[in-house]
């Protein structure tokens, strides 16, 4: 059997996109310490991180845009991002471990036997909490190179997440093109 866990990272903030990650782990290849990426430092998450990507049997990243968040809603843009990175997967995997309580389309994916939605799997699972590190570490990457663009938002400290400091910004420089304009701080705003 082999399975995938996944997992993803930025439902909740009004700018930049989903990132969903897919990781089979190498059983021969243990990797101490995973756990859902949001209990751990950021430090240990890029650690693990590494060792993931070193480690790991097959990993892949999917990713919805802001635009299709948009175009979709967030739910459904979570699971296209989700089905992205199982798609990408190098190997294909027999098994799925999905973080929470939906699954993506899953029709067309070669090989696949079962799939199961896991309810706070990112704790509980090796393969989601893997795949929610390299979901966490890749979308913060992402909101810090848009920092480089969008400098007067701070989306490097604060990720896109709706903060006093990010909803101030927004007041005084209006909505950026990376912003989410179907969520309601930011629509309010447009």
């Amino acid at each position: 059997m082999r399975i995938a866990g996944v997992d993803e990272a930025g439902r909740g903030p009004l700018a930049g996109p989903v990132v969903a990650a897919a990781v089979i782990l190498d059983p021969a290849r243990p990797i101490e310490g995973l756990a859902d990426s949001k209990t751990l430092s950021e430090a240990e998450r890029r650690r693990l991180a590494r060792c993931i990507r070193e480690r790991a049997s097959a990993y892949a990243i999917g990713i919805a845009s802001a635009a299709e968040i948009d175009a979709i809603n967030i739910l459904q843009a979570t699971l296209l991002a989700m089905r992205r990175a199982i798609v990408g997967l190098a190997l294909r995997p027999t098994h799925l471990e999905v973080d929470g309580n939906r699954l993506p389309r899953l029709e067309g994916i070669e090989g696949l036997v079962q799939a199961e939605a896991v309810v706070k799997g990112d704790a509980s699972r090796a393969a989601i909490g893997a795949a929610s590190i390299l979901a966490k570490t890749l979308r913060d990457h992402v909101m810090e190179q848009l920092d480089t663009r969008f400098p007067a938002y701070g989306f490097a400290i604060h990720k896109g997440y709706p903060t006093a400091r990010h909803l101030a910004a927004l007041d005084a420089h209006g909505v950026s093109a990376v912003h989410r304009r179907s969520f309601g701080p930011v629509k309010s705003r447009a």
